[in-house]
């Protein structure tokens, strides 16, 4: 059986051409490591899973996985005193190592970092195949067969081959009217957006840092997001815009570009039905926010005001028109050389940065003995956007994983965002 392939996967493989465009998830495990049983539990339940040798035709947008004994790669990373820093790194690297996808291939890496006695097990996934969702469901299935000392023998097998396309219109017909009656405002939006200054369009190489929220500061975002009567999402966004400011102060000088744009990612299994539990996939949408971001504005207003543009995208489910951009820029880059699609996105999408927001508590148990100790993702940035927040609620903490172009952001540039981000989280703590 063959699976047809979505516009975003479809856009995802064209992305993958320009550079890597992968992602990677980690889990802490509340067990010693034990390498053989480890070894065993993933290949066996990638195998039973049906998620072995992936073969691509991108010509008729069709894939299918042909099944077999698992061949996923296990890298073990030596992490002596500090394993977290070293894992770190690895994270970075491997957003920056290909899948090569011309012959039946494993669309998985696996990293293992010991940690005394617990130890960290990373995903590194081939994005095109799977969400964020799809990934924490196989990971939950190796610790919970690692945890019980062996494959669960019973479990529902995984539906690999879902057509997106049908649900889609069927649920949603009005969804391409409304899309298209959004689109001037948007396109109108995004021309009066600053251009990143590009760092060259041959380097798309991914720099990675972590850091957290704390429990007591996820407490007060939470606070002053429901007290502003704000999402915890546009309050992310806003904290994203407003901590990216700075590294946009050109555009003060412009005269007409003098908007920053973020973007940000919706999971579509809810708005489709998709059964998240037995369906293995991809399932995205997306939409973007503008704003001129003036010194001076307080969290609180620009919250505010990011608030009243999500608020009839989410109403009118905007974001599941993202097929209509993607496919017209999709047919557009078929036409054009590498160079000029790298050139395609920073040219018309002018984006600063981008937002995947994911509450693991609602997806894994955070009690009980398979819960994570923590957990932490990152993604490629791709040539849309040349900075994407990963922000997963776990326990009671935040993680955020920041993923960034180093041909437009420095290692300086990183640290003095992740120091202002702090200080606006401050924000919250005195006037929610």
């Amino acid at each position: 059986m063959q699976g047809r392939l979505n516009i975003f996967q479809k856009s995802m493989l064209q992305w993958n051409e320009l550079h890597p465009y992968s992602a990677v998830h980690v889990v802490q495990i509340r067990d010693a490591l034990d390498a053989p049983r480890l070894r065993t539990c993933i290949h066996t339940t990638v195998q039973r899973r049906g998620l072995t040798r992936l073969t691509l035709d991108s010509e008729q947008s069709a894939f299918q996985y042909e099944g077999g004994p698992a061949d996923c790669e296990i890298r073990t990373i030596a992490g002596d005193e500090r394993p977290w820093c070293a894992l770190v790194a690895e994270m970075e690297r491997q957003l920056n190592v290909r899948f090569e996808s011309a012959r039946p291939f494993s669309p998985f890496r696996f990293l293992v970092a010991p940690a005394g006695d617990s130890f960290f097990l990373g995903l590194v996934y081939f994005h095109p195949v799977a969400d964020a969702e799809s990934v924490v469901g196989l990971l939950k299935d190796i610790v919970s067969a690692y945890m019980e000392e062996g494959p669960e023998e019973g479990r529902e097998s995984l539906e690999l081959y879902p057509d997106s396309r049908l649900p889609l219109w069927r649920r949603h017909p009005r969804v391409v009217a409304r899309k298209l009656l959004a689109l001037p405002a948007q396109v109108r939006n995004l021309r009066q957006s600053h251009h990143p200054r590009s760092g060259g369009t041959d380097n798309l190489a991914n720099g990675f840092v972590c850091f957290s929220v704390a429990p007591e500061d996820l407490r007060s975002l939470i606070a002053a997001a429901k007290s502003w009567g704000v999402t915890v999402n546009d309050l992310f966004l806003a904290l994203l815009m407003k901590s990216l400011s700075p590294c946009a102060a050109a555009r003060a000088q412009a005269r007409k570009r003098r908007k920053i744009s973020v973007g940000c990612i919706v999971n579509l299994r809810k708005d489709l039905g998709v059964d998240s539990r037995r369906v293995f996939g991809l399932f995205l949408g997306s939409f973007t926010v503008t704003h001129e971001v003036p010194a001076g504005i307080s969290l609180r207003q620009l919250a505010g005001d990011i608030r009243q543009q999500t608020s009839p995208i989410k109403r009118h489910k905007l974001y599941l028109g993202t097929p209509l951009e993607l496919g017209s820029a999709h047919c557009l880059l078929r036409f054009f050389s590498p160079r000029r699609r790298k050139k395609f996105y920073a040219k018309h999408y002018p984006l600063w940065g981008g937002i995947t927001n994911m509450n693991l508590n609602l997806l894994w148990e955070p009690s009980g003995r398979h819960a994570p100790l923590d957990y932490f993702r990152g993604v490629s940035t791709g040539p849309v956007t040349p900075l994407v927040l990963s922000v997963t609620t776990v326990g009671d903490r935040a993680n955020l994983g920041l993923s960034y172009r180093t041909a437009v952001f420095s290692q300086g540039d990183i640290e003095n965002l992740q120091g202002r981000f702090r200080e606006h989280l401050e924000e919250t703590r005195t006037d929610a």
